[in-house]
């Protein structure tokens, strides 16, 4: 059974920085595409970052080029969202997804097959 646990969220000033993971367990982790995704208050859920199965390739929604970086390990089968220059703009629910077809250009949430319950990020003005 897979099972993706997200954490490190939490209530940041703008400016400030997160560093959120993920823990992944019941898959073999270096076959599946990362990505996070995140969804604020009434608007749909978007794709943020994406990492492909070895590393190499990654994927960043505009919003959070040069903001945010995308990272994985695959010994620890984990992934990573380092965020920085935080806005009130990013505060949504944050959510680490997964599946083993996926390009980490895709970014579609209905194209990810598993899914973390989510973890909160708040950033205050």
């Amino acid at each position: 059974q897979v099972q993706l646990v997200e954490s490190g969220g939490g209530l940041v000033q703008a400016g400030g920085s997160l560093r959120l993971s993920c823990t992944a367990s019941g898959l073999t982790f270096s076959s599946y595409t990362m990505g996070w995704f995140r969804q604020a208050p009434g608007k749909e859920r978007e794709l943020v970052a994406a990492i492909s199965r070895s590393g190499t390739s990654t994927y960043y929604a505009d919003s959070v080029k040069g903001r945010f970086t995308i990272s994985r390990d695959n010994a620890k089968n984990m992934v990573y969202l380092q965020m920085n220059s935080l806005k009130p703009e990013d505060t949504a629910i944050y959510y680490c997804a997964a599946d083993p077809l996926v390009a980490p250009g895709r970014i579609r949430a209905r194209e990810y097959s598993y899914w973390g319950q989510g973890t909160q990020v708040t950033v205050s003005s």
